[in-house]
């Protein structure tokens, strides 16, 4: 086996091979190994490799760099080269961390492994191997999601939110897909879908596909740092622990989060207060810790159900 130090060209099984910097600076080796596509994943882009296919993932070997969005772009790449016969090369400045991870993660999607025995697998072939703590948790987040990235989960869209409170500390600049759409500007809603509605103004505010469900809390035991009243008791021991949404951001809210870290989320007809959202988390009644977390009182909306008939909507009293 080659030596598995930075600049080798280590082989993980048949045509799939993982590398540093240096594992392209011999054209000959790669022809010997029948590589025929080279993955780099790294923050500057490396000169175009004659007779090669080539991709490149710009990506900081940071824990809080995103590399999980673009997993199945990188395993689809892979496996296109694989498929016509030759052998796939994914390198990254080292070769132990960012190439090791899209390793990792094109063994778990194509050979159902979880994310521990795939990367026991990559680590076996180059013990060096050391994927930082940010990635690790992103495979985890990856088999989680069945290793398909989906933007719709519940799972991606808090990830994302997580991602954002690292890379954007001044909040000045949201991208605009981390907001849902108002449910004002939709045509028509989804007959799977339920709406929520300003208690005092009947003003639309969200739809069910926006709320990012969380593991209950222990209930008042998570309160133990604060005086624990008998309103934090009973809505600890009650059979809806938790007396709140925790959502995505939603297009109205925008105007309200930008150059903030929290604040009070009103209604944008009536500005009745609805809840309140803080980048840096907070804790729900149930007493599980939300972060970042966009809150939206339960009492004070209504859910409105679509009906199949004529799309009417109904209102749940």
């Amino acid at each position: 086996m080659a030596d598995p130090g930075a600049g080798s060209m280590v082989p993980v099984s048949a045509g799939l091979y993982v590398g540093g910097a240096a594992s392209c600076s011999s054209p000959a080796s790669l022809a010997a190994a029948g590589v025929v596509a080279v993955l780099t994943v790294d923050a500057e882009e490396p000169p175009a490799l004659p007779g090669v296919r080539s991709l490149h993932v710009r990506v900081l070997d940071e824990p809080g760099a995103d590399l999980l969005s673009r997993l199945d772009e990188c395993a689809a790449f892979i496996g296109a080269a694989r498929a016509g016969g030759g052998a796939a090369l994914v390198r990254c400045h080292a070769g132990v961390s960012r190439s090791v991870a899209v390793v990792t993660a094109y063994l778990m999607k194509t050979q159902g492994l979880g994310w521990e025995e795939a990367y026991a697998a990559v680590r076996a072939a180059k013990p060096d191997a050391e994927v930082n703590p940010g990635f690790q948790g992103q495979l985890k987040l990856y088999e989680a999601m069945g290793c398909a990235v989906d933007s719709s989960s519940a799972l991606y869209k808090r990830y994302r939110l997580q991602m954002l409170r690292e890379r954007y500390p001044e909040l000045q600049d949201l991208p605009r897909e981390v907001f849902a759409v108002d449910p004002t500007n939709m045509c028509q809603m989804p007959s799977t879908e339920v709406l929520y509605r300003c208690r005092k103004c009947r003003r639309s505010l969200f739809r069910s596909s926006s709320i990012l469900s969380h593991v209950e809390g222990d209930g008042p035991t998570a309160f133990i740092h604060k005086r624990i009243t008998e309103s934090t008791q009973l809505s600890g021991g009650g059979p809806d622990k938790c007396t709140s949404y925790f959502i995505e951001p939603v297009q109205w809210m925008e105007p309200a989060l930008l150059g903030v870290m929290e604040g009070q989320l009103l209604c944008p007809k009536c500005t009745s207060k609805l809840g309140s959202f803080s980048w840096r988390g907070e804790q729900c009644s149930c007493g599980r810790w939300v972060t970042p977390a966009f809150q939206i009182h339960k009492s004070r909306v209504d859910e409105v159900r679509t009906l199949p008939v004529g799309n009417l909507l109904t209102a749940n009293t």
